[in-house]
């Protein structure tokens, strides 16, 4: 027995995402979870004795797929950012401040402010590296300061 993967989709979907999520605790992982799981059941060949027989293959598949993603090397070796900051060492506590602000900007903006001031790139090199012009990275550098001053200058202010 085969059933139309999209039907199994709109019938199942919630049930292997919640599956997928309690073992993940990430919601980003349980969605690969079941994209991958609605894949695996597209591309087998496998034959089904009922419907039941399916849900139940696909549940088995997506715990095993979140018990991997659980296991895998960049979960293991993976911290969340404040145990990450705990393990570097900063000459002054405004250094840290700055640091965790930096790290909380928008990607486009943070990586231009980290390859500038902590790596010591020059905006023509920051371009090279990124692929883009180097009046984007001056662009990228000015509107990533302002939002740091911003938010400094707020944290700072209320102290």
């Amino acid at each position: 027995m085969r059933i139309g993967t999209e039907i199994l989709m709109e019938k199942y979907k919630d049930h292997l995402f919640a599956a997928a999520f309690n073992i993940c605790k990430n919601a980003a992982d349980a969605d690969d979870v079941v994209q991958d799981t609605f894949l695996q059941y597209h591309t087998t060949d496998k034959q089904f004795e009922s419907e039941q027989h399916i849900r139940a293959w696909l549940i088995r598949v997506a715990i095993n797929k979140a018990k991997n993603i659980n296991m895998s090397f960049w979960r293991r070796s993976g911290m969340p950012l404040e145990e990450y900051i705990e393990t570097l060492t900063f000459e002054t506590p405004e250094a840290e401040t700055l640091f965790e602000e930096v790290m909380k900007l928008p990607e486009k903006y943070r990586i231009v402010i980290h390859l500038f001031y902590y790596e010591d790139y020059t905006i023509r090199e920051i371009a090279q590296i990124m692929n883009v012009t180097e009046s984007n990275v001056k662009v990228r550098l000015t509107r990533g300061r302002r939002l740091l001053r911003n938010v400094l200058k707020e944290e700072w202010d209320d102290e």
